[in-house]
């Protein structure tokens, strides 16, 4: 089997001034890097990200392989933030699928609240996990999903690229099946679109992935369009494995920020092959003060309901 066509799209969306979001559809990579850290920063970190993955992506296979892209990236962005003090703070959310057609596989890793998906005979299975507060709350078993869709926290993430000089980085391989589509996309998406959304989305373009694409953005928008949007969308079809160097060259790294109309549910625990590498010492100390002061607000909140 091998990968199909393939569609990107990003846009800016309706409330923001500047797309920090970029994506990387350069065969056997796809990826989405959502910025943070103001508007030249976090593209500044994005672009980065999307750098390093695209350069090294070649020839290179497996979890440890994109997890080495990942912490490449954080490296690189991490060293920029110390050596320009304009950029100081930034950072960046990854989700990169690396496929290797030749063994049937996709090596998924993934940092932050960008996600990647599987549609697959029709049913829409969200493969990766948020590393975000709410995320952390709903598994924890503190929120639910519909509360957490409207939750003031629901953009602070646990976990990003360039924050710090290590990161945590989380891998999944999964089989191909002919047939397959797959999606990677920022929560520029997903803060608009429910699940079931986006499945009736890819439910009626089947067949058009470049249509499913557009249909995407344009959805997110029509809901609110809150933040930038991106989405990255490939197949899994029949047929003998592509040379990886010429597919390629058919196909170079996008950009960002084309015009908008240019083509360009976590469980309590990982899912049962994802894994954890490159785990720093305290480097989650941060979010989880973050979440118990959540958690103590909601308390005392309820307290003071209770006494009046």
């Amino acid at each position: 089997m091998r990968t199909g066509r393939v569609a990107a799209r990003t846009d800016t969306g309706r409330r923001r001034m500047h797309n920090e979001d970029v994506f990387v559809c350069q065969p056997p990579l796809y990826a989405v890097a959502d910025g943070m850290g103001g508007a030249q920063a976090g593209e500044l970190a994005s672009r980065l990200a999307a750098a390093a993955l695209a350069e090294r992506a070649a020839g290179v296979h497996g979890e440890e392989a994109v997890a080495g892209l990942v912490r490449e990236a954080n490296r690189r962005i991490f060293h920029r933030s110390l050596e320009d003090p304009t950029a100081a703070g930034m950072g960046t959310t990854v989700t990169a699928v690396l496929v290797d057609e030749a063994t049937g596989t996709a090596a998924i890793a993934h940092v932050g609240d960008s996600r990647a998906y599987r549609v697959r005979d029709g049913v829409l299975d969200q493969l990766t996990i948020d590393h975000s507060v709410v995320g952390e709350l709903v598994r924890a078993g503190r929120l639910t999903e519909e509360e957490a869709l409207d939750h003031p926290y629901r953009s602070a993430i646990t976990r990003a690229l360039g924050t710090e000089e290590e990161v945590e980085v989380d891998t999944l391989a999964v089989p191909l099946e002919p047939g397959d589509l797959y999606l990677v996309c920022s929560d520029g998406l997903t803060s608009m679109l429910r699940d079931e959304e986006i499945g009736a989305v890819v439910a009626a373009h089947e067949g058009d992935i470049d249509a499913i694409a557009a249909g995407l953005v344009d959805a997110a928008n029509a809901a609110g369009g809150e933040d930038n949007v991106t989405v990255v969308l490939f197949e899994v079809v029949d047929g003998e494995p592509e040379v990886e160097a010429a597919a390629g060259a058919e196909k170079p790294v996008a950009g960002v920020q084309p015009a908008p109309s240019a083509p360009a549910a976590a469980g309590a625990t990982l899912p049962p092959a994802m894994r954890r590498s490159g785990t720093p010492a305290g480097s989650r100390w941060p979010a989880l003060l973050l979440i118990a002061a959540v958690v103590i607000v909601a308390v005392l909140l309820v307290l003071v309901g209770l006494t009046r």
